[in-house]
């Protein structure tokens, strides 16, 4: 009997599909901005997309990627030396993709749903 995949999960997995070509538009804006090449708008847009994937991460209940999200869009946000935001989020972005890995793994492994079968057993 194969197992079968959550509602929840499969959700989480058609989601997690459309991630790819967002992350590389993101590795293009630090690109950008680490050589001076990205304007207002395109930082913009990227904060944008970034708010867009946090609050989509966060309705899903995917929160270690709603998170990495969140600070990567906080430190556009604030002030501070080109270098250190493109640093910051050369790193932040190595991490969203760790955790979109994991994040890929959790949505498609069958869920085990032993409610209480084991424990009957050990009962003489």
């Amino acid at each position: 009997m194969g197992a079968k995949l959550s509602t929840q999960q499969q959700i989480r997995s058609a989601w997690l599909a459309t991630l790819p070509p967002k992350f590389a538009k993101i590795r293009k804006g630090i690109e950008l901005m680490s050589t001076n090449h990205a304007d207002d708008s395109a930082v913009r847009a990227l904060i944008r997309l970034l708010g867009e994937l946090k609050a989509q991460a966060g309705g899903l209940s995917v929160s270690s990627l709603a998170e990495t999200f969140g600070y990567m869009e906080t430190l556009l946000r604030r002030g501070g030396g080109q270098q250190l935001k493109v640093r910051g989020l050369g790193e932040l972005l190595g991490s969203a993709t760790i955790n979109y890995e994991g994040a890929v793994r959790e949505a498609t492994t069958p869920e085990r749903l032993d409610d209480a079968e084991p424990e009957a057993d050990s009962i003489p």
